[in-house]
């Protein structure tokens, strides 16, 4: 399901409230929907129903460097079974009153082709729609190859009221060292929705960059459920660590199937960090094996747990132990030292200090395929 329409069922179900911008919202992303499902799908008359007739798109041209084309013109370009595949995704809101600004990400393959679209968009009589649109081309920095992150949808430590989070600086870390490099990354947590987070400290400069980073903070205050995601497009999965990791994910068969998919038909890799590792202690090839058995995996080790704390005794399982029990060989390195295992297409890092180490590692597989 196009993460778009997820936006909308749920903002529908806000209607109810009376909430004038559960409406706003709702009708905002009903229109970039029907735009961006309709230019997928070359359906003319859905992308008619995101524009007003009087709608003007600036478009990129060889030779005109101010080119302005017709809501008419351009949706007459767009037709059914079009075999290039076409996929939108929204980077960013913002309403005021009634006109609003959306920024969207367009990729068109194959040949690889990404351009970041902003769309102006106004209320009129009651119905939002898109009175402008216009683009720009990024297709030198992007890849085409995507990372989904895995996340806990969990606040808490168990049943007990001890709040618990994604760590930020594994979010960040792992994030910037991918998008750098030109990979896109999408965010999938146990329910969907806003990431939970721990560890947020703005005294440390990337923390600061991407918590005042629209896009990204749009991206991980609206992740995918696992029944939104489509495991074919990813080529790679990123379990993320903080300690509600140890809740939710290594029980959620959607996660999963979504995991093994992406490591056993996609030819990916399966990809950890610190307690993220509790992860994929389940994970299970196709064979019946688990995916840990006979490689060597990393993750926060019991010995770095503070003894007696009353959060470890919500943890329902240890880490290396049920790793061990899997079949796998637990490794670890110092305290507070980066440390990271490559087995094939299983890398594993033991803390947050190995973050950027295990994208790296990630990346340097994928460019060798």
């Amino acid at each position: 399901m196009n993460i778009l329409l997820r936006h909308l069922l749920i903002l529908l179900c806000l209607l109810f409230s009376g909430s004038s911008l559960a409406d706003d919202e709702a009708g905002v992303l009903r229109a970039l929907n029907d735009y961006i499902q309709g230019t997928e799908t070359g359906q003319p008359g859905q992308i008619k129903n995101a524009f007003h007739p009087q709608a003007q798109l600036l478009l990129s041209h060889d030779t005109k460097p101010f080119w302005t084309v017709s809501m008419e013109q351009y949706s007459s370009w767009f037709k059914p079974l079009n075999n290039r595949n076409r996929r939108g995704k929204v980077l960013s809101v913002k309403i005021d009153g009634d006109i609003a600004m959306a920024r969207l990400k367009i990729t068109v393959a194959p040949p690889y082709q990404a351009y970041i679209d902003h769309v102006l968009l106004k209320q009129i009589a009651g119905k939002w729609q898109i009175v402008s649109k216009t683009a720009t081309d990024q297709s030198t920095q992007y890849k085409g190859k995507k990372i989904l992150f895995i996340a806990s949808s969990a606040s808490f430590h168990g049943d007990s009221d001890l709040p618990a989070g994604t760590s930020f600086s594994e979010l960040v870390y792992a994030y910037d060292t991918f998008i750098k490099a030109g990979y896109e990354v999408d965010f999938m947590s146990t329910r969907g929705g806003a990431l939970s987070l721990a560890y947020v400290n703005t005294s440390i400069p990337i923390h600061k960059q991407y918590l005042y980073d629209p896009e990204f903070m749009y991206a991980i205050g609206n992740s995918f459920a696992p029944e939104e995601v489509d495991a074919s497009e990813y080529q790679a999965v990123h379990y993320l660590g903080g300690s509600n990791a140890m809740y939710e994910v290594a029980e959620h068969h959607g996660v999963q199937a979504i995991a093994m998919a992406v490591f056993e038909q996609n030819n990916g890799i399966v990809s950890s960090v610190c307690h993220g590792t509790a992860g994929i202690v389940n994970l299970k090839l196709s064979n019946g094996e688990y995916l840990v058995a006979n490689r060597r995996v990393s993750g926060y080790p019991e010995s770095f747990e503070r003894a007696g704390a009353e959060y470890l005794k919500e943890f329902p399982f240890m880490i290396g132990e049920r790793i061990k029990a899997r079949g796998g060989d637990f490794r670890h390195g110092e305290r507070n030292k980066p440390f990271v295992e490559i087995d094939g297409r299983l890398i594993t890092g033991q803390n947050y200090l190995s973050s950027v180490a295990v994208a790296e590692a990630m990346i340097q597989v994928l460019e060798k395929r």
